[in-house]
Formats: C-alpha cells, structure tokens, sequence
C-alpha cells in the first residue's frame, strides 16, 4: 500500500524486455534509506518488489500482465519514473491509499496554463470514469492528485509549480500516457451492491438497489 506522495524521481538504468516480462534497473537514493529485497517500491505508480540492491540503484522484474495494463512497457534508458516506498503505520498518510495495481492507462490531451500552475486533461476508458469524482481523488503515474474537473470521457488535474518539478507529469505532454489507478473505495463500493442486489434477487425480497434508489437512500 502507497499514499502516492512521490518521494523522488529516478531515472532508469537499463531494462531488458524478454517473452517472460522485464527486468529493469532505476537508479535513486531516498527509497534505497533502509531499503531491502523483497520490499515494494511503486515505479510510475506500478507496485514492484525489489530483487537485487545496490547502494544507487535497485533491480524488479515486471510481470507480463504490469507490462499490458500500465505505460512501464514504453520505458527507455533514461525515462524518469516516480517512485514510492510502501507505506508503514508510522507514515504520514497526506495523499489517499494507493494500491500499486494500475486500472488502466490515460492520454493527456490538453496541458494548459493557469496562472502559476498547469492544467492537465487526460482521457481514460470509460468503464473507468464511474470511479472518478469530481474533488475526489486520482492516482496518476503513482501521484496522489485532486480531480479539479470531470466531462464524460476525461479528467482534468492542476499541478502548482513544485509538483510539475516533482513528479513525472509536470515533464509529460500532448500524446504522453499515463497510469491510472482509480479509487479503490469506490470499486469496493460497487462490489458490495452488486452483490447484495444478486443475493436479494435470489431471496426474492423487495429491498434491492433500484428500490433504495427510488426511495432516497442513494
């Protein structure tokens, strides 16, 4: 689990692509303090476990299924990445749970200027939209951040001047992807009706989601 606070930016080292996933080595320095093997760091907001350690660098495997659903299979030697060390009980919980397990992937569509700070825009498959609220938050490459504004099919987010320094989406651009990982609450949220409206279909009783509905309770 993450707070999507990014504790720094690294910068991969190399990263070899192989029919079984990818290896990648990210070079940094505050998320290796204390660091061991088997610890997860949050790469571009993707959840790896670090297999091999060095005093400047770490080394993760990536799994096929990370490289299909998320942005880290169009990384390069070079490509900054944000990075977040798994959170303790003793962190400071200042952005919202994040699991490292992305949704899906966005296209930044607009980046406008606003006073000090940037507007960005990013579209993201609709059968993820549900899970976005306007003032709620979004996970983006791993970044805690709030939703400012909402339409159908996009979602818009403001970043003050120190977050575009900070965080890989203040360097990205029209056409650049992103990850997305959506409120994990709110999926939790529809599992739960769903599943009561299935059990109550089968009960036959009259209480259902519908009828909540019509009745005030949603």
């Amino acid at each position: 689990m993450f707070t999507g606070l990014i504790e720094e930016l690294g910068k991969v080292v190399s990263i070899d692509k192989t029919p079984q996933g990818a290896n990648i080595t990210i070079s940094c320095d505050k998320v290796l303090k204390k660091a061991r093997v088997g610890d997860s760091i949050a790469t571009n907001g993707v959840c790896l476990t670090i297999v091999k350690l060095s005093n400047k660098t770490f080394t993760a495997n990536i799994m096929n299924e990370s490289l299909t659903v998320s942005s880290l299979k169009n990384l390069k030697v070079g490509s900054l990445v944000n990075l977040e060390k798994s959170l303790t009980l003793q962190s400071f919980l200042g952005g919202h749970l994040v699991t490292g397990d992305v949704d899906c992937c966005g296209e930044i569509i607009s980046v406008i200027n606003d006073g000090f700070a940037k507007k960005y825009t990013i579209k993201i498959p609709l059968e993820f939209m549900k899970y976005v609220v306007y003032k709620g938050r979004i996970t983006l490459d791993g970044a805690s951040l709030t939703v400012a504004s909402l339409t159908d099919s996009t979602l818009t987010v403001s970043l003050i001047p120190h977050t575009q320094k900070s965080i890989t989406l203040g360097f990205k651009n029209v056409g650049d992807i992103v990850n997305v990982e959506t409120d994990l609450i709110g999926k939790h949220l529809e599992k739960l009706l769903l599943s009561r409206e299935k059990t109550d279909e089968k009960s036959n009783s009259n209480i259902s989601k519908s009828f909540l509905a019509e009745n005030g309770f949603f």
